[in-house]
Parts: C-alpha cells; structure tokens; sequence
C-alpha cells in the first residue's frame, strides 16, 4: 500500500493532513509532518500537496553516503536515525521537495505511507492505494 493524491484539485489548504501528521509522530503542530501543503497562488490559484510518492529507484536513497535510506517494500522510505549524518543530501536529491527536515535533530523526516493523514483529509485529496493500482490517482 502507498499514499496517493487522488485529486489534488480539491486541495484547499487546510493542512489538516500535515497536522494528522504531527499528531502521529507526538508531536503538536506541524513541525513533525512528513507532508505538506504548498500554495500554487492562493485561493484564487489553488494548493499542491507533497509527499514522498515511493519511487521505484529514489534518487534520496541513492545519494545517502551512510545507506541510513533504504526504499521500504511498496511504502516509502525507511531511515535508520543512528547511520544518518545530516548531510542534507538526501533533501537536495529529491526533485518533488518530499523531504523534510529536523532542525532539531538535524536529520530528514520522510512519508512513511501509513495512510494516516488519508483520514483527517475533508476533501479527498489523498487516498491509500495498492502499489501498481490504476485509477484516478496521480502519485
């Protein structure tokens, strides 16, 4: 299973998603999300959202001088906190802007696909697919 954007026309950027994410890493806020909404030019113009879409060979992974990335099986990327470096590779490497940062800690935060957020979004702009599924979903 993978997190999806089903319809990112409908994104009205209440960063509900990115709070959920928060929520599930402990933390309130939004400075924990793995996820995030971007303004493409306000209402009049709409939002986007970003989120690690589980490439098949991610160029985040291939740049880690440490392999503290590995692809997880059909979800995401996995990081092992005690390999990392905080060399910030792996962010610059990524051409969707998917990986965000731990100022704290100094180390990437990445889209697991839990599928958490897919609940908290009003909207439906985000869905929890099988790998491979066609449909309507653009991730």
């Amino acid at each position: 299973m993978r997190l999806a954007i089903a319809d990112s026309e409908r994104c009205v950027g209440c960063q509900s998603c990115m709070f959920a994410c928060s929520r599930r890493q402990g933390e309130a806020g939004l400075a924990a999300s793995c996820i995030g909404v971007r303004s493409i030019g306000g209402m009049e113009r709409g939002f986007t959202v970003v989120v690690c879409r589980a490439c098949d060979n991610p160029p985040c992974v291939a740049v880690c001088p440490t392999d503290a990335l590995k692809r997880r099986k059909g979800r995401g990327i996995a990081l092992d906190a005690a390999r990392c470096i905080g060399c910030g590779h792996c962010r610059d490497a990524c051409i969707l802007g998917a990986v965000f940062w731990d100022d704290e800690i100094n180390k990437p935060m990445i889209c697991v696909h839990c599928g958490y957020c897919v609940q908290f979004c009003p909207h439906g702009v985000l869905e929890f697919v099988k790998r491979g599924t066609i449909g309507n979903a653009t991730g």
